[in-house]
């Protein structure tokens, strides 16, 4: 947004407008007491319903004094910031936050500080870009009117939803993740993607592969369909990006009956077979004689990879912090997808229509080679896209367990499937 520290400190002492806000920051000890969690919320949510604008943390909004910010708290409110954005405001902001150094007291005209004070101190610059979406804060839809904000009223919600809604030509798993190192992209990862048809300039093809994207000032930023698939550690750009998992020993979640307990991080394809090796590694498998050795499991395999497989790719990442979880008991099988169901899909139809919230992730899912995992999966690549998913899910467990799995929505925003386990037969050799 500014061009140099000199361009910046000019227009802080013009004070705030349209596209700056100051803050000053008060402590109590280590933590940041005022200004309130949800007064910045809803600032950074107006100023993305707004346009690009520019947050600075360390300046007083009245005098235009450089107050900064306490060296040892820079990273204490950094994380402060990423946590209001990832927490308060839905969908979550991409926001791109900057320590910089500059001199205290008044700025003048010129960019110079008054009364020759030239002592150094700490500010944090946070470039709001204007967002694809309409965000939403603890006080509701604001949005940004001169230098301050206000709540929308109805008929300029309805339109600003219209608008974003029709010009909006990406998917929030195309959205670009500002606050992640366009290297943060292995090419190990990525490289599986390519084709003989393929770019073999690297920045270009990811481009063209809407695994990086190119903001309005021609930054370019890894993608969320980037950051799942292709970096090592999605959830450190993408909070709750990843699958926990628990084994319980009884019918109850009881820290005190947790058998086995493991977060699943790495990219989405990982995850899905990690998932998949827990449920496997979890579950009992019981032996009858007829008079061969037939082995029968408490779930189907490939019943419960379909079931991961959906959970990671139909999931809502947009809701920061919620992960899926994955929860064995003795009788039965939870896994939990954060999100309400995807568009016009109801409980009832889900079987009969395919619907997809993640269009670009389904798409590398559907490319990406199953390596490991194929003979339980009967399948060759992580998804086929024919809408069988949810009619396997079905079928094959209630042939095995006599009992039909559930689908349940709790509070439109969470889908929950419950998988039985297979009965143990009455005359069985446990192994």
């Amino acid at each position: 947004m500014f061009d140099s520290i000199e361009s910046l400190l000019k227009q802080i002492r013009v004070g705030e407008d349209s596209i700056l806000e100051l803050k000053d920051l008060r402590y109590r000890g280590k933590q940041i007491v005022e200004p309130h969690r949800n007064s910045i919320a809803d600032e950074l949510a107006a100023m993305a319903n707004t346009g690009a604008c520019v947050l600075v943390l360390g300046v007083d909004d009245k005098t235009r004094a450089i107050t900064g910010i306490p060296e040892h708290m820079l990273d204490k409110v950094e994380v402060w910031v990423k946590d209001i954005c990832n927490d308060l405001v839905k969908p979550q902001l991409f926001c791109r936050i900057r320590k910089i150094i500059v001199n205290s007291g008044n700025v003048m005209d010129d960019g110079n500080i008054a009364n020759n004070d030239k002592t150094e101190r700490y500010i944090i610059l946070i470039d709001v870009p204007k967002s694809l979406f309409v965000h939403q804060s603890p006080g509701g839809y604001f949005e940004r009117i001169g230098s301050s904000k206000r709540l929308m009223p109805p008929d300029r919600l309805a339109k600003l939803f219209q608008q974003r809604g029709q010009t909006r030509m990406i998917y929030f798993d195309e959205q670009a993740v500002t606050n992640a190192p366009a290297d943060c992209l292995c090419k190990d990862l990525w490289s599986k993607f390519k084709t003989v048809n393929s770019p073999t300039d690297d920045e270009e093809f990811l481009l063209k592969m809407k695994f990086l994207a190119k903001d309005p000032d021609g930054n370019i930023y890894p993608t969320v369909s980037g950051v799942l698939m292709a970096c090592g550690k999605p959830h450190e750009y993408l909070p709750g990006a990843y699958i926990q998992a628990v084994f319980y020993r009884y019918g109850e979640r009881d820290a005190a009956y947790q058998l086995d307990a493991r977060d699943i991080t790495g990219p989405l394809d990982r995850q899905i077979l990690d998932a998949c090796a827990f449920v496997r590694k979890s579950m009992r498998v019981y032996a009858v004689k007829e008079p061969m050795r037939r082995d029968i499991p408490q779930y189907s395999l490939q019943a419960v990879f379909e079931a991961i497989v959906n959970a990671v790719a139909h999931r809502d990442y947009s809701i920061a912090g919620s992960k899926i979880r994955i929860q064995v008991f003795n009788e039965r099988l939870e896994i939990f997808s954060p999100g309400s169901i995807a568009n016009t899909l109801t409980i009832d139809t889900m079987p009969l229509r395919q619907v997809t919230r993640n269009e670009l992730l389904a798409s590398m899912l559907s490319r990406c080679r199953l390596e490991s995992f194929q003979e339980e999966a009967q399948r060759h690549y992580f998804m086929e896209r024919r809408g069988e998913g949810v009619p396997i899910i079905l079928t094959k467990s209630e042939k095995l367990s006599g009992m039909a799995p559930e689908y349940r929505l709790l509070d439109n925003a969470e889908l929950m499937l419950t998988i039985y386990a297979a009965a143990m037969p009455e005359v069985t050799d446990n192994i």
